[in-house]
């Protein structure tokens, strides 16, 4: 009886860390599916569906340094003035915590304000957490890269 004990033992302990693994590379697939369909939402301004990846004491900083709650950064996305006709993300990583998780790589967008075109690559931060079942962000930062 002791014999299985041990045994069972062993196979807890060898099965947890794989159990947790396939959970983190699910996660980060997760995440990183969730980040693209933000950018869609963002260029359909879709803001229905960029509110419902948010948490509600979501917080934003932008390249610039303005720092903007979920309420601001969803009128921002109203706003008719500015118009991404690209948004793609990449050298996306994500860290995953016990319910959190930061993903972090870089963007290149294209589009119009004011009728202007502009173009911009950056750095990217958003950190995810896991509530009530689902994934939101809770906060994000980007950064230009020069050059």
């Amino acid at each position: 009886m002791k014999a299985a004990w041990i045994v069972f033992a062993l196979v807890v302990v060898v099965a947890l860390p794989a159990i947790s693994a396939n959970e983190a590379d699910a996660d980060r697939g997760k995440l990183i599916a969730l980040e693209n369909a933000w950018n869609q939402a963002q260029m359909t301004k879709d803001v229905s569906g960029v509110e419902q990846l948010l948490a509600p004491m979501f917080i934003y900083t932008d390249y610039d340094g303005v720092v903007q709650d979920k309420k601001k950064f969803l009128d921002d996305l109203k706003d008719p003035a500015y118009r991404a006709t690209s948004m793609i993300n990449d050298d996306q990583q994500v860290f995953p915590y016990h319910n959190a998780a930061v993903v972090v790589g870089t963007y290149h967008t294209k589009g119009t304000y004011k009728g202007k075109p502009f173009e911009h690559r950056g750095r990217f931060t958003d950190t995810w957490m896991y509530q009530e079942g689902r994934w939101v962000c809770v906060a994000s930062h980007i950064s230009l890269i020069k050059g």
